[in-house]
């Protein structure tokens, strides 16, 4: 099983882990946009992203990305990529709820899937970077 899949292309094992890590994410906005009302919904995305973004880099470091380096500087690296991760998601949540109405619902599922495609290619090309 684990040869087939890193047979695998790592955009493929991407949309897998990367599907269930947002998957996890929006759970947990969407249990705390209930239990604190919609109107905290950037509270909630908050929170939401520091819970799933520990789950999200043990797993993208050995099912995606295969890191092989000292794991706490990979770990620095991708909280610097969620950083402007999360200010991606969070402009555009903010832009998309006050600006075109949306739901905070519809909203953060449009938001965060553009800030996955961001940190897919910083992940490659930065946070799990193989060494020439």
């Amino acid at each position: 099983m684990k040869n087939f899949w890193f047979s695998l292309d790592d955009k493929i094992r991407y949309l897998f882990v990367g599907g269930f890590n947002a998957g996890v994410a929006y759970l947990i906005y969407s249990i705390l946009c209930l239990a604190m009302g919609v109107n905290a919904y950037q509270i909630a995305l908050a929170l939401s992203w520091a819970l799933s973004s520990i789950i999200s880099f043990f797993m993208q470091r050995t099912l995606v990305f295969e890191g092989k380096g000292i794991w706490y500087k990979e770990y620095a690296k991708c909280c610097l990529t969620w950083v402007f991760s999360y200010l991606i998601n969070a402009g555009l949540l903010e832009f998309t709820v006050k600006y075109l109405n949306l739901n905070v619902y519809i909203a953060q599922l449009i938001s965060n899937f553009t800030a996955a495609v961001f940190t897919y290619i910083v992940f490659k090309k930065f946070a799990f970077k193989k060494a020439a």
